[in-house]
């Protein structure tokens, strides 16, 4: 019996897997039974892996199989389309074509089957792989090939409204744990055949499916390719989160900052493909990648584009001020109490005074004692059941603050301060820049408990250098800000209305940059009636 080295196939690189390398390349047996028992002694005997025999052709003297994984088909899909098509008995007129196992195998192929996922495999690497994905394979005594129908199946999420991103106005579909579902979600908002998918598989064990999506007319193509190129060197052997594909892709590991972007929004992914974005689908996991990324897309909520312009700036300009709170906040407390005096108004000063008097700890220590605990209960609350967990998060965040300011541990006004920045991480948008500002947010009480205001000052001059050193598959991180550009300044920190957002961000690309014609999206103030016009229908407006 011929030994098929499945396992050493399983070692080869993604990017060999992916250009189709055809090392450990193994044909198929002519011999049927053969390849059963191969197929047995590779699948460990597996109760879940079914295989029905039966005989194929005018004759009914063609031993033929079917081989599939019970756990990943549809059943259904098998019996009807798959089963009923096999034993139907060709007519007299076809009765030539069948008389050999070749005759059969192209009848099969090309009239008998009932579907529309229909492949050929010459080899065990290709038979396998559609095995295990969920398709049955057929297999004919003397033909050295192999049909995979395409039979995939198996219980799937139903798509339900986004838990992390919930809006008060707009969709509320979320992608789910389907590859092909999340796909769908996002042709069905971009109806164009310049939407452009690329397949590939990730981890050599685990097979895992990823899907690059992005607009060929839009995107720029050196980024496409990068993207492509990354992804195929992805070398390990399984894959089931986002994350682990983002951390292999990104272009810094040692950072906090998140440089790709992770969404579980299809309108979000969709508004990024349109700008020139490329998304990454991996099958398994309902988080979906997108880059380049810059900073300020991390402060942008899909609700922006869903309210009025003035009410979306105004609410945009107050999470970027939470921000400034999440790592400035407690480090100014301990700034202010240990070394300016003189900056705090004297009233208050007095009051300060007051209740530290009874603290036995000094303010930086007093700060950690509360953010460790803050932080004990945060991670808490996430892991208790949904059943009663935030009430006994926000129960014990209250009873403890109450309890340690009686029992003089910590000052009242440091629990209000503390209490406003753990408030202030949550109005971020994107949960890993609320995690990139919470560690930075213990940075800056070290440096305020040694240098006071100066060493807040040293710190942010690093942080924004090292800000501007970060790159996103070679986009500055800090664009459209450094470096400045004026007219990528409307979707930033402020959000103009649409008829104003004529053009692309030109640091995302530089192939497509008319994003709206020029006449569209006339302003308040340039519309007439048309009886001011003359009695003229329709009017011209610039937006910008």
């Amino acid at each position: 019996m011929i030994r098929y080295p499945y396992r050493k196939y399983n070692k080869k690189s993604g990017a060999d897997r992916n250009n189709g390398s055809s090392s450990h390349f193994l044909k198929i047996e002519a011999h049927l039974e053969t390849n059963l028992e191969q197929i047995k002694e590779l699948t460990s005997g597996s109760p879940d892996f079914l295989i029905r025999r039966f005989s194929l052709g005018l004759k009914a003297d063609v031993p033929a199989a079917i081989v599939f994984l019970d756990s990943m088909v549809k059943t259904d899909t098998v019996n009807e389309l798959v089963m009923k098509s096999l034993l139907s008995r060709p007519s007299a007129e076809v009765a030539a074509e069948v008389e050999s196992a070749e005759g059969l195998y192209s009848r099969i192929q090309g009239h008998a089957l009932e579907l529309g996922e229909v492949k050929e495999c010459d080899g065990w690497n290709s038979m396998m792989e559609q095995l295990l994905m969920g398709d049955t394979i057929i297999l004919l005594e003397g033909c050295t090939k192999a049909i995979a129908c395409g039979t995939r199946g198996g219980e799937e999420r139903a798509v339900n409204e986004p838990t992390t991103q919930s809006v008060v106005r707009g969709p509320k579909e979320g992608f789910v744990e389907s590859l092909f579902t999340n796909i769908s979600l996002v042709r069905r908002r971009i109806k164009s055949s310049d939407l452009t998918m690329e397949m590939f598989k990730v981890g050599s064990t685990s097979l895992t499916n990823v899907a690059m999506l992005y607009m060929k007319n839009i995107a720029d193509q050196s980024v496409v390719d990068e993207v492509r190129q990354r992804v195929k060197n992805i070398n390990i052997d399984a894959v089931f989160e986002s994350g682990m594909v983002e951390e292999m892709i990104q272009d810094h590991n040692f950072t906090p900052f998140p440089t790709i972007y992770n969404t579980e929004r299809p309108d979000t992914i969709s508004s990024n493909i349109m700008e020139g974005r490329v998304a990454l689908i991996i099958d398994g996991n309902p988080f979906v990648l997108v880059m380049p990324t810059v900073f300020a897309q991390f402060f942008q909520s899909a609700s922006d584009y869903e309210e009025r312009y003035d009410m979306a700036t105004v609410v945009r300009l107050i999470r970027y001020i939470s921000f400034i709170i999440l790592i400035l906040g407690p480090s100014l407390y301990i700034a202010l109490t240990t070394y300016h005096y003189e900056m705090i108004p004297t009233p208050l000063l007095i009051s300060i005074l007051a209740q530290r008097e009874s603290v036995p700890f000094p303010a930086f220590l007093e700060a950690l004692i509360l953010e460790v605990t803050f932080e004990i209960l945060r991670e808490a609350g996430i892991r208790m059941p949904r059943v009663g967990g935030q009430t006994v998060s926000v129960i014990g965040a209250l009873v403890l603050g109450q309890a340690a300011v009686e029992a003089g541990i910590v000052t009242p006004l440091l629990t209000i301060v503390v209490a406003l920045t753990g408030i202030a991480s949550f109005a971020i948008p994107a949960y890993n820049m609320s995690v990139a500002g919470r560690l930075f947010r213990f940075v800056f009480m070290i440096l305020s408990a040694f240098m006071g205001l100066y060493g807040i000052t040293l710190g942010l001059i690093a942080l924004i250098a090292h800000m501007n050193s970060l790159r996103s598959f070679g986009v500055p991180y800090m664009a459209p800000f450094s470096p400045f550009v004026l007219e990528s300044q409307k979707d930033a920190v402020l959000r103009l209305p649409f008829w104003m957002m004529r053009t692309r961000p030109k640091s995302i690309t530089s192939t497509n940059q008319t994003r709206m014609k020029d006449g569209s999206g006339i302003s308040s103030s340039d519309k007439t009636t048309p009886m001011q016009e003359g009695g003229t229908q329709g009017v011209s407006g610039e937006g910008e």
